[in-house]
């Protein structure tokens, strides 16, 4: 961790600040376009600075937990601001919230301006080894499709910007399948110049395993099931089959064993400068997840997840006839002391007991609190997600026998019993296997920025049915409004001063 992607990226938002109106402005000091993109260090530092929109707060520093986990049926917020928790529970009134909306509009195309200033200059830059030009377009490729994977995932029609943006442009919506049309495109590109594998203080970028992943993810949110078995199957059984399952479940969620071979991309946080989240040279590069989602008075406590997940641990026991491993890591809750002898943070349960909170990413194991600073990685895609994507694409297409084995590899780590053991009732029965599967990757994948994903892919929120049946478990759903609420309005500020856009429909 803490590699070159991190030291290199604060001063370039000097260069490479988003389609503001100073851009207009010709200060002496600073270095133009124009003056820039002439060698390969230029290259180099343009892509470093896309890595460094992972650090904003609109993105993976912060907000964006609250759209991915929060607004999910894992999680909620009884915040005492109150308009930051009305953004977890669909009451969504002020479309313009910084916190709850614009600033993640903001921080995504800011982060997509500058993927695409590498990929209109670079191509003119005189390279030593063609390769290594290749490889930093790719990145650019790769990262701006994972810009717009999630951008598509939380507001679905959105302006597609494909070239570096000026303040006059006013850049035209298109329609979510136009979206993923594009993010298929660049990752496709990114993968055939990806290196399989990187090495020393590159550990980090987008391999082509990655590529692939995020492929996956796209077709399957598109329910092109063959396209994506295929995708999957590059990480399973084909050429970039390095992947394998840590032994140790936890060891996915500290700064202990990070990048390791269960890792398909994760992102590289450190704590080695306690900046803001600006653009200046102590810029921090920490991950601000835990200090909003830890329990009150260890954080500030505005996150926290929905105590059926802890039922749901319980439902089963292990082959020891134990409780399944995996609660231990994934949650704080009154019983984890009687459970597992575990402490919350260092104290005792001091707190509701119908409470639940996300344990996963904490640095409860050195310290009894939490700050903005942890340097604890996210991973964005697992290999576990991997295998059970695998599992839910077999299923799809027709070969649930098949699907089984993959479920299986993912119990068997927590010692769980086969899933034909435990629950027999399922056979080869497409929609008896699915809803089980909906509820091993809760199991395995609660609060890592899944579920929502899972839940439009799995057309759980598009009929009052279905919606009813998550309102059992997260009350907030009694506020979601079928064909409105699976997306989020666009801030308004953008579709009042843009005759190209309009506002999402139902707002």
């Amino acid at each position: 961790m803490k590699k070159s992607i991190i030291i290199t990226v604060a001063f370039l938002g000097l260069i490479f600040a988003s389609c503001e109106k100073e851009l207009d402005l010709n200060s002496p000091n600073d270095i133009t376009v124009d003056q820039y993109w002439k060698t390969e260090s230029d290259a180099q530092a343009g892509v470093n600075s896309i890595y460094a929109m992972f650090y904003k707060d609109g993105l993976w520093a912060r907000w964006i937990y609250f759209r991915l986990d929060l607004t999910s049926d894992e999680g909620y917020s009884v915040s005492p601001w109150t308009e930051l928790a009305d953004w977890t529970r669909f009451n969504y009134i002020n479309y313009n919230f910084w916190e709850g909306n614009a600033v993640t509009w903001r921080d995504t195309y800011k982060a997509i301006f500058r993927c695409n200033q590498v990929l209109a200059n670079v191509p003119n830059i005189t390279f030593q080894n063609e390769d290594a030009k290749k490889r930093i377009i790719a990145q650019a490729k790769f990262l701006r499709a994972l810009h717009y994977y999630y951008a598509a995932v939380i507001w679905e029609d959105i302006p597609l910007v494909l070239d570096p943006s000026t303040p006059a442009d006013l850049p035209k919506q298109v329609k979510v399948t136009e979206i993923w049309a594009q993010v298929e495109k660049d990752l496709n590109e990114a993968y055939a110049d990806l290196p399989r594998d990187w090495s020393g203080a590159d550990i980090g970028r987008p391999d082509k395993g990655a590529a692939k992943a995020f492929l996956a993810k796209v077709y399957m949110q598109q329910h092109k099931w063959a396209e994506a078995k295929t995708a999957l199957e590059y990480l399973i059984s084909g050429a970039g089959a390095k992947y394998s399952l840590q032994a140790n479940y936890r060891d996915n969620f500290t700064d202990l064993r990070e990048n390791n071979s269960e890792s398909v991309f994760e992102i590289q946080f450190g704590d080695q400068r306690k900046g803001g989240t600006g653009e200046d040279q102590n810029a921090a590069v920490s991950s601000n997840r835990c200090q909003f989602f830890a329990p009150r008075g260890i954080g500030w406590s505005d996150g926290q997840a929905r105590f059926w997940l802890v039922n749901a641990f319980k439902e089963e026991k292990n082959k020891d006839g134990n409780l399944d491993i995996r609660l231990r890591w994934t949650l704080y809750y009154p019983n984890l002391l009687a459970d597992f002898g575990d402490k919350t943070y260092n104290r005792n349960w001091e707190w509701n007991n119908n409470e639940a909170w996300f344990r996963k990413g904490s640095r409860d194991y050195y310290r009894d609190n939490e700050d903005y600073y942890s340097q604890v990685n996210y991973r964005l895609v697992r290999y576990g997600d991997i295998l059970l994507r695998y599992a839910e694409v077999l299923n799809e297409l027709g070969n649930t026998a098949q699907a089984y084995q993959y479920v299986d590899m993912v119990r068997a780590r927590a010692n769980m019993n086969t899933l034909a053991v435990a629950h027999p009732e399922i056979g080869n029965n497409h929609d008896l296997f699915l809803e089980r599967l909906k509820m091993e990757r809760v199991l395995e994948l609660a609060g890592e920025s899944v579920r929502w994903e899972d839940l439009k892919r799995w057309g759980d929120l598009n009929t009052q049915a279905s919606v009813d049946k998550i309102a059992l478990r997260d009350s907030d759903f009694k506020n979601f409004k079928v064909g409105k609420n699976q997306r989020m309005p666009i801030p308004q500020t953008d579709v009042d001063n843009n005759p190209n856009l309009e506002q999402n429909s139902g707002y």
